[in-house]
């Protein structure tokens, strides 16, 4: 039998003889309870439950099954790999298909055999550890497209996350943020991430290449479409065919280059220059620009209607200041991968050269970083990089004082609990139920940080 130790069954039921009876009829499981939709999100947040029993009628209205279709959504929106079994009435099998469609594991009419129950119950277990071991294998299997990322700023994971999911898409992906950021290197992890990773990626970089010269780059050329075309070319476009093409700087497209790219976005054909023949390609645009286009757009030097063709998918990248723990931590990786390259051993970062790589602004961002690593491995003489390697002023204390672990904790306590009781119009209840903690603790927290 599957003893569920760390995901426990969640058994949801307003009526509390019928709980404790189902309780003690699924004694072989870890179990929790909730009597109400509330506290089974509470509850589902604490406890993580990999199993769920539920009754369709909840309170306020145990008569409805609006209640229990809202949780049922909840659930599934929260983890869809939740294997929910419905309790319900012995003439309530339309509800019960409902349920099904939405999501939930199985069915059962009340009053309900306890040995088939506990029998589902731990089939339901089973083909959660399996589906659960079959994502670990395939993560293992799968190789991370981003490995060239490095990061440890949640904002930074969150954005990981978001290419890793519109990865398999063909939509148009539009990255933004200033320059020497990393967009291509997100572009490329998008692409080996997408089921094009066996084709070619192709980026270009819109505004390293002179005007008169960029149409033929990106649509290619005919024999003697111009004087020195001795043979027909492929353009950047149609040499991605069936990979993907990154557009770097878009910002800088000509204007009369942007309705010929318009064209192709939304018909998928090009013409090369010169030529009459319209040519299919297939290829994910991925582009990206440290620009405002929608300013741009309003100054009209930017297509709107581009714009809007392009950004399917926004993602805006932050600057490397405002990553935490980020700066320090590519310093010490680029540090290791310079002295392997400068046959230089193990070279390492003092304290003061690293708060005070904390506490530069780095304007240039990972680029900026990198450049001012890779002098200071070549310019050391010692075995340990410092400061002065480095190039940067001295660390104040300011740093220091905010490492303070309680300091960090309760400042972000107090943030968190004002954020929650301003969305939910200072409801504590409904505060605590977004928190993940109980009534009793939110007060506790509140009393200890001065809010009222």
């Amino acid at each position: 039998m599957t003893s569920e130790k760390s995901r426990p069954l969640m058994i949801v039921e307003d009526d509390l003889a019928l709980q404790k009876q189902i309780k003690w009829s699924l004694d072989r499981f870890d179990t929790v309870t909730a009597s109400d939709r509330e506290s089974a999100l509470l509850q589902l947040r604490r406890s993580l439950p990999a199993v769920v029993t539920m009754d369709l009628g909840l309170p306020p209205d145990a008569d409805s099954v609006s209640e229990g279709f809202k949780l049922l959504e909840q659930i599934m929106a929260f983890d869809a790999d939740i294997k929910v079994i419905v309790l319900t009435g012995q003439n309530d099998q339309a509800n019960a298909l409902r349920a099904v469609a939405m999501g939930a594991y199985d069915f059962f009419a009340k009053p309900f055999e306890p040995e088939l129950l506990n029998l589902t119950i731990e089939r339901a277990f089973r083909l959660f550890e399996l589906q659960a071991e079959n994502k670990r294998l395939r993560a293992l299997q799968q190789p991370d497209a981003l490995a060239g990322l490095t990061t440890r700023d949640p904002m930074m994971l969150r954005i990981c996350r978001t290419i890793e999911k519109v990865a398999s898409s063909n939509a148009t992906v539009m990255l933004l943020g200033e320059s020497g950021t990393g967009k291509e290197v997100l572009a490329r992890g998008l692409h080996q991430a997408s089921p094009r990773r066996g084709e070619k990626f192709v980026a270009i970089n819109c505004a390293a290449i002179p005007e008169n010269l960029l149409e033929s780059e990106l649509f290619g050329y005919e024999k003697g479409a111009f004087t020195g075309a001795g043979k027909t070319t492929l353009g950047k476009i149609e040499t991605a065919n069936g990979g993907t093409l990154m557009l770097d700087e878009i910002g800088d497209l000509p204007f009369q280059l942007q309705a010929k790219l318009l064209r192709f976005l939304q018909e998928r054909v090009i013409e090369r220059v010169g030529g009459r023949q319209e040519i299919a390609v297939d290829v994910r645009i991925i582009c990206a620009t440290h620009q405002d286009l929608m300013a741009l757009s309003k100054e009209n030097r930017f297509r709107e209607d581009l714009y809007y063709r392009l950004a399917e998918i926004v993602v805006n990248i932050p600057p490397l200041r405002e990553r935490v723990g980020d700066s320090a931590l590519l310093a010490h990786a680029f540090a290791r991968k310079f002295a392997l390259e400068q046959n230089r051993g193990s070279l390492t970062l003092s304290d003061d050269a690293v708060k005070a790589i904390e506490q530069h602004p780095w304007p240039g961002n990972i680029r900026e970083l990198e450049n001012c690593i890779k002098r200071a491995v070549i310019m050391t003489d010692g075995n340990q990089i410092t400061r002065e390697d480095v190039g940067l002023k001295a660390a104040t204390d300011a740093l220091d004082t905010s490492l303070d672990l309680r300091v960090i904790r309760d400042n972000a306590e107090k943030t968190a609990i004002l954020a929650a009781l301003g969305r939910v119009n200072g409801n504590v209840l409904k505060a605590a139920e977004l928190l993940g903690v109980s009534r009793p603790t939110l007060y506790d927290l509140m009393h200890r940080l001065g809010l009222k």
